[in-house]
């Protein structure tokens, strides 16, 4: 199926983010009031030893719209994180993710804390672009802002002791376009009339995130559940 002709796709153009600052264990309190001063809400990210919310998150990434990437290492045995616990719990700040029912669920699992006032590109994307089944990040970044993302580093050990270059590179790229994503992607959904459609599959994430962490991740609602192999 063709692109509408209503919507501007534009040329290829380089990254960019500004900085990369890496922290320990938790977001500095400062970098915290100055981000949720700018008001633009944060793209938020994870890494984890794997993809299921039963792995162990080590990284969480944040952008406040401003260019900067923070990254927070999570060790082995995660520390309090009081200044990031805050943020995800201010209903004041949007949270935006791509595919948040992953993040929501293994920073549930690391802290007790569920993120509220979220935005997930993912679900925006299924609603917005039924013309195609490819709703990755690479995707949208490629077709809405003309940008190539590489994913070499998804399947990289995210536990190490150090992060490489191409680790930050990578784990930044991931928050650095999801506010341009959004602002998109909400034409799109607006124009198809599928913007309230969305904003109640946000509403209804964090119900989705408790039932994939009490062991019910298949489609609740399917009339045929299947059957573990015997």
């Amino acid at each position: 199926m063709t692109k509408s002709s209503s919507y501007d796709y534009p040329e290829k153009r380089p990254h960019k983010h500004k900085s990369i600052q890496v922290y320990e264990h938790d977001l500095p309190e400062h970098v915290l009031q100055a981000g949720i001063r700018l008001n633009r809400g944060v793209a938020l990210d994870t890494e984890a030893t794997g993809l299921k919310v039963t792995d162990r998150l080590c990284l969480v990434q944040l952008n406040f719209g401003d260019g900067v990437a923070h990254l927070i290492r999570i060790h082995r045995i995660p520390q309090p994180a009081p200044n990031l616990c805050q943020l995800l719990e201010r209903k004041d700040v949007e949270k935006l993710m791509h595919y948040a029912r992953f993040d929501m669920g293994i920073l549930y699992r690391t802290w007790k804390v569920l993120p509220v006032g979220i935005y997930c590109t993912k679900v925006a994307s299924r609603f917005a672009r039924t013309y195609t089944e490819r709703h990755g990040l690479k995707a949208l970044c490629r077709e809405l802002l003309g940008v190539e993302i590489s994913k070499n580093e998804q399947s990289s050990y995210w536990g190490a002791a150090q992060l490489t270059e191409a680790q930050k590179h990578y784990a930044a790229c991931d928050v650095m376009y999801l506010h341009e994503l959004r602002v998109l992607l909400d034409e799109i959904l607006e124009q198809e009339g599928r913007q309230s459609l969305a904003q109640a599959v946000y509403q209804f994430l964090p119900y989705r995130v408790m039932l994939d962490v009490a062991g019910f991740t298949e489609d609740i609602f399917s009339h045929m559940i299947p059957r573990p192999s015997e």
